[in-house]
């Protein structure tokens, strides 16, 4: 089984991704972990491409089921086999700030408030993250970017639209594909 779980910055696709995976007993691999270098201050140098994309797919290729989370619809052709299932997460943009604002806080605590250079750093993701909804923002991984690409894949698609549960988002993919057994 191969499940592909995205969407906005704060919308829930870690926590559903690791908690399905959890249930299934299955890796959960997150695009985030190829897509930056591992560096002191985390998000701030974007892995080569090319490297990034062959160490994925060696990844995955070594796992027969596996759960992808994060938006990967810009990293080129061919890098990822048919998904079994592909599952959209939508959260209202009110929702998502506040729940990114928290995590951020979480994370690194104040100096996101007071350092300067990590107070750009949260002030710009806190930016970029809000234009999602606003195909005119300056994200160019944004709700409409995200809805085309949906358009063109040929896997099963779930939209869970709302700010649901965990558990009742897992309940939903479940559901969905009768395959996926717990």
């Amino acid at each position: 089984m191969k499940i592909h779980i995205f969407g906005a910055s704060g919308s829930g696709v870690t926590t559903t991704g690791e908690a399905l995976s959890k249930k299934l007993n299955i890796p959960y691999f997150d695009s985030d972990t190829y897509f930056w270098e591992k560096t002191q201050t985390p998000f701030t140098i974007r892995r080569d491409p090319d490297e990034r994309n062959s160490t994925i797919q060696s990844d995955l290729e070594n796992q027969e089921n596996w759960i992808l989370g994060g938006s990967i619809f810009e990293w080129g052709e061919n890098v990822f086999p048919e998904f079994d299932l592909v599952v959209f997460l939508y959260i209202p943009q009110e929702i998502r700030m506040e729940r990114l604002k928290k995590r951020e806080f979480e994370r690194y605590g104040n100096i996101i408030y007071t350092e300067p250079e990590r107070i750009k750093q949260f002030e710009d993701f806190i930016t970029w993250a809000s234009d999602y909804d606003d195909s005119k923002g300056i994200a160019s991984r944004n709700l409409k970017a995200h809805e085309n690409w949906l358009t063109i894949l040929e896997s099963p698609i779930l939209k869970i639209s709302g700010d649901l549960t965990v558990n009742r988002r897992i309940e939903l993919i479940l559901k969905k594909n009768q395959n996926i057994m717990p």
